[in-house]
């Protein structure tokens, strides 16, 4: 327990098998989740808010091409992006998200735009993208969004999909990046951002954008940030059902989130993970698949990322 900030980020479930794992590229995930926690970090150790934590947190996994969200953001099936992010106050449980958008670098500062500056949580289309404008936000051409490695996969996804040799790989089902954070006001916050699954149908929706589902956050329990199979996540209200285990049968975070990742969500075929932090600063990071990119932080103690166990 502490009464300093904490914060958790985590860069998607989309882990490849260890076999498929090279020693540099996994040294470039911690390499890139560690900057990251640090860009967090530096805000909530000048009195920052968690609030102005995840935005920061998630807008800089939005800006590296390894992960699954903005500048990395995977392709649908027609070869175009569409992304959608949420994020949660805990003060207030007021909310924003965006989904299916395409164009503004950081979707996750137009889900908080959505949040601050109109009366609706979730905005979609050309609506969405006023917003964006409204509130000036920049906006990337669609060659900043290209990356080669996720063209590659949609080729060889659609590939496998035409010749009926699909397999679970869960670098082209998991991928999300997201934040969770106390500050020292003891005030919550949650983040989460994705371009989905490689070659979805265009206008597919995952969970990150659902409040309750993907994001979720309440200062009375707890800050909740997931990765996975999207629509297992949804029908399983996955950061809410956290939160209710915590509000009404009194369960631990802990106990509630592992409860949900590793029980309900397993017994459902439900494959993923999520971050999660508490009102007294305890973190968790609970996943039911090969790994997760994540990584944590509280005040007094040192850093840590992960990949695997």
């Amino acid at each position: 327990m502490t009464k300093g900030f904490a914060l958790a980020i985590h860069g998607g479930a989309g882990v490849a098998p260890r076999t498929q794992m090279t020693s540099q590229r996994e040294a470039a995930y911690h390499a890139a989740l560690s900057r990251v926690l640090r860009i967090g970090e530096d805000i909530l150790a000048a009195d920052g808010t968690a609030l102005d934590a995840v935005t920061a947190a998630v807008s800089a996994l939005e800006d590296e091409p390894l992960f699954n969200a903005g500048r990395g953001a995977v392709f649908t099936r027609d070869g175009t992006h569409e992304m959608d992010a949420a994020i949660m106050d805990g003060r207030s449980r007021r909310a924003g998200a965006v989904a299916g958008i395409a164009g503004p670098r950081n979707p996750v500062q137009l889900a908080r735009a959505v949040m601050e500056r109109t009366d609706h949580v979730m905005m979609i289309g050309e609506g969405a993208l006023a917003v964006a404008r409204e509130a000036g936000l920049a906006f990337e051409e669609n060659a900043y969004f290209f990356t080669q490695e996720r063209w590659d996969s949609l080729q060889e996804t659609l590939r496998m999909q035409a010749e009926g040799t699909l397999d679970d790989d869960p670098s082209r089902r998991h991928g999300t990046v997201g934040a969770v954070a106390r500050d020292r006001n003891g005030n919550l916050a949650a983040a989460t951002s994705t371009g989905g699954m490689t070659a979805k149908r265009t206008g597919r929706v995952g969970d990150s954008p659902i409040i309750g589902a993907g994001t979720f956050a309440d200062n009375a329990t707890c800050a909740v940030s997931a990765t996975g199979d999207g629509e297992a996540f949804m029908r399983r209200v996955v950061a809410h059902e956290i939160d209710a285990r915590m509000r009404h049968a009194g369960q631990s975070l802990v106990a509630a989130a592992r409860h949900v990742v590793q029980t309900d969500l397993t017994a459902h075929q439900g494959s993923g993970g999520l971050i999660a932090v508490n009102h007294d600063g305890d973190v968790v990071m609970p996943y039911n698949c090969d790994g997760m990119y994540r990584g944590s932080v509280r005040e007094g103690e040192p850093a840590h990322t992960a990949v695997y166990d």
